[in-house]
């Protein structure tokens, strides 16, 4: 283990006086001059479905707004803006991690204007020092990839998966491991599910080519000879075997409802336990839609509305390490302040 400890909730939620414009101005200078951009050029590092990285960003003095970008919802497979809330609240968690590796403290206030509903949360500097566990994730925001291979044999102790639960906990959302073969089983089903269905919705193939930028992969679709498990693609997985045998382990992340700030929620708690999962060593995939499209939602166990799945491992020996997938360009993700 690296020694990473989970992320408390009280980071971005609590209430120190906020930064003078004097003191964010020095703060500033001490970082080496925009420092907010920075931090901003980090939390574009965050996963996003398809990489469609539906968001947009405004700068001021001391503080940022965060944005969804509606131009950039796939609204055929993602008609309710689940998965566009989500992607936005992995990077509004990137933005805190960034921040706090910078030297800064944040205040967060999600949802800000009801008449706005694609303004998601504002983040502004404040006094005092920042969260060191989320000091700790900032170098793991260039570290982590989506893994889609074959995992290596060795598993995952009980131990580090407590670490993920902890720290989505803290987060305000749960983590449930899939260990029963029978709650497994219904588990891939979904997946499954989830997999085939957007080829049959109208519109949706479409979407899968309209992003990331061009010269890239879109997330959902598979290289050829690779077949899809869980609804991504898996690489070098021999055909009729688990493509995780021996060290895989499929995470159900949950939030207690299912309104827009239970999504950033969610999405806010998937980047923390990606980012804490690299800390670890683990490689990992986040599995979107995985259950939006099944039948029930709600998988056994204390009520609670299931979001997202995560899947982690330990990488393949003599796995390589993946290069970064494209990202929009700072410029192009800011609104004028």
């Amino acid at each position: 283990m690296s020694g990473l400890s989970p992320l408390p909730a009280a980071i971005g939620d609590r209430q120190p006086d906020p930064v003078s414009t004097e003191a964010v101005r020095r703060l500033d200078a001490r970082a080496g001059g925009d420092a907010l951009r920075r931090a901003v050029e980090l939390a574009l590092r965050a996963p996003s479905v398809q990489n469609s990285q539906p968001w947009r960003w405004r700068i001021h003095l001391g503080s940022v707004e965060l944005h969804a970008d509606d131009s950039r919802h796939r609204s055929a497979g993602d008609p309710d803006r689940r998965d566009l809330v989500i992607s936005c609240g992995a990077a509004l968690h990137h933005l805190r991690v960034a921040l706090a590796g910078t030297g800064w403290g944040c205040r967060v206030t999600r949802l800000p204007d009801p008449d706005d509903p694609a303004h998601l949360a504002t983040v502004q500097v404040v006094a005092g020092l920042p969260d060191r566990a989320a000091a700790l994730l900032q170098p793991m925001i260039d570290r982590r990839r989506t893994d889609r291979r074959r995992f290596g044999t060795r598993p995952v102790r009980r131990a580090l998966l407590d670490t993920l639960v902890t720290c989505a906990a803290a987060e305000g959302a749960g983590l449930r491991p899939f260990t029963c073969s029978v709650a497994l089983a219904r588990l891939e089903a979904a997946l499954t599910e989830a997999a085939i269905r957007p080829r049959h919705v109208i519109g949706a193939p479409d979407e899968l080519t309209m992003w990331p930028d061009p010269g890239s992969t879109p997330f959902d679709d598979p290289p050829p000879g690779h077949r899809p498990v869980g609804g991504r693609p898996i690489d070098g997985a021999p055909p009729g075997k688990d493509p995780g045998a021996g060290s895989g382990c499929l995470l159900v992340l949950t939030t207690p409802a299912d309104a827009v700030a239970d999504r950033l929620t969610a999405g806010e708690a998937a980047s923390a336990v990606l980012l804490t999962a690299t800390g670890l060593g683990l490689a990992s995939t986040l599995l979107s839609q995985a259950l939006a499209r099944a039948p029930h939602r709600t998988p056994d166990g204390p009520p609670a509305q299931s979001q997202v799945v995560v899947r982690v491992g330990w990488p393949a020996d003599g796995a390589s390490r993946l290069p970064a997938t494209p990202r929009r360009l700072l410029e192009s993700v800011l609104l004028p302040g």
